[in-house]
């Protein structure tokens, strides 16, 4: 079963995308990204392929989310995705947050987290308000589960549950690493989306201490006077 799954993805690629994939998702030498493998394959192709093996056994999934070859992760993801959209159960929901959880670190690029967190552990979380699992998420040693404890918020955002989101910015005005700067900025931006009056209350009381890359996705939608004043700030 893993190898047509794996076929389908290797047909519907296209190998002249896999040195923009390797720049893009920055896989040089001391990058985040060292060492990651591609086969060219578009997210929306990827997804069609997933769908396919939602159902599968769970033992299947877990094989691909241990490829070596990035877009077999991503499927693997993309499947859990709609393994846990498919299902109505709140305990087999669980079990897939659960297990989503422990193959975290298997989600090794910005965008396995950003396709997955907030659809999985971010609509669980939804009805099972649980900020005890974001903050062990966020305090872990692994950048992609502190990434995930961030995009995974961006779901309550969305129905204006800005509580987590704050926390967690709040926790990360020091982190060392700009893929959690872009995530923080990005979430902020969101949450000014819905009520720009947080937004702004944050940014009075943190601006002056939040990386600039996190405030420059923060401050991005706000009308230029106010983007100069928290800049300045800096």
């Amino acid at each position: 079963m893993i190898k047509n799954w794996q076929e389908e993805l290797r047909k519907a690629a296209n190998p002249e995308k896999i040195k923009i994939f390797m720049s893009f998702f920055k896989t040089g030498k001391g990058e985040y990204g060292e060492g990651d493998k591609f086969i060219g394959l578009s997210v929306p192709e990827n997804r069609r392929v997933a769908k396919k093996y939602f159902d599968v056994e769970i033992s299947l999934i877990d094989e691909m989310l241990k490829s070596e070859i990035h877009e077999f992760r991503l499927s693997g993801f993309l499947a859990l995705v709609e393994r846990f959209k498919k299902s109505k159960d709140t305990e087999e929901q669980k079990s897939i947050v659960d297990f989503y959880v422990t193959r975290g670190t298997f989600a090794n690029n910005w965008d396995l987290v950003d396709l997955s967190a907030p659809y999985i552990l971010g609509t669980f979380i939804l009805s099972n308000p649980n900020p005890a699992l974001l903050d062990q998420l966020s305090f872990s040693d692994n950048l992609w589960l502190q990434r995930i404890a961030i995009v995974s918020t961006l779901t309550l955002v969305r129905k204006n549950r800005f509580e987590d989101t704050l926390r967690l910015s709040e926790r990360y005005l020091t982190h060392p690493h700009p893929l959690i700067h872009k995530a923080t900025g990005w979430l902020l931006r969101e949450i000014g989306k819905k009520d720009e009056q947080i937004l702004l209350d944050f940014l009075e009381k943190f601006s002056t201490k939040m990386p600039r890359t996190a405030l420059r996705y923060a401050i991005e939608r706000l009308n230029p006077d106010l983007r100069q004043h928290f800049m300045q700030r800096k």
